[in-house]
């Protein structure tokens, strides 16, 4: 028998955290509510979701504090929930390493359509096998990136990386020098069931840049008002 995936729920209000437990229950999700921040965190360690879904508005200790501290201790995907629905939010939501954003009220079964599908994204790879015939991987000078086992090598470490951050640079990569637009990226890698618009590829670019330099023999270079590539030099 196949084992559950858990789901965290943090949300201060009790009846949208049982109904949001309710559906993802039908759906054979095992699930735990967390009704403020310091929970959430304990939780998180002791629970051991595969997903958190996390309200921003949050006594004590608020949302976006409880991502970034999440973040810092693993990769765990985020989907934030909050009624605000100003740009802002959403870009410091990416920013700070949430996977996908929806605004309340929402449709339930649009929710439990998000879960399925960030989980999907992150489920990764099993290991190669030894002379794996379909080994995905692209390498340049000081970067070596495995979509196979989903890791980066970057100036000869090993550097840690989201999937999705690890899908957008392995796919611009393995294409070299071809232009790409937002709207290209958001559709081949989110796919036909995110809502969401192109500032979302402009947060993942940026973390890219964050954590990796340009180098001598290549770059992720900005073409403005069309898009990205990858570009080899």
């Amino acid at each position: 028998m196949a084992t559950k995936q858990k789901v965290l729920i943090v949300d201060d209000d009790e009846n949208i955290a049982d109904l949001i437990s309710l559906y993802l229950k039908k759906e054979c999700f095992d699930t735990m509510i967390a009704p403020d921040g310091e929970t959430a965190i304990r939780l998180h360690k002791e629970f051991e979701p595969n997903l958190i879904l996390l309200d921003l508005m949050l006594p004590g200790i608020d949302g976006y504090e409880v991502c970034r501290r999440v973040r810092a201790a693993s990769q765990t995907p985020i989907i934030m929930l909050s009624a605000k629905g100003e740009v802002f939010d959403k870009v410091l939501g990416l920013e700070l390493g949430a996977d996908d954003y929806m605004e309340k009220p929402f449709d339930t079964k649009e929710l439990v359509a998000r879960v399925k599908a960030v989980l999907r994204r992150y489920k990764q790879a099993p290991e190669p096998k030894e002379n794996e015939p379909d080994l995905q991987q692209v390498e340049y000078p000081d970067l070596k990136i495995n979509l196979t086992n989903y890791s980066v090598e970057y100036m000869g470490k090993p550097l840690e990386m989201p999937p999705k951050e690890l899908e957008l640079l392995y796919f611009m990569a393995s294409q070299p020098n071809r232009v790409f637009t937002r709207e290209q990226l958001l559709d081949k890698l989110w796919g036909y069931e995110y809502v969401g618009d192109t500032r979302t590829v402009d947060v993942h670019i940026k973390r890219l840049r964050e954590k990796i330099s340009d180098n001598e023999h290549w770059e992720i270079r900005t073409i403005w008002s069309v898009g990205y590539k990858f570009e080899t030099k």
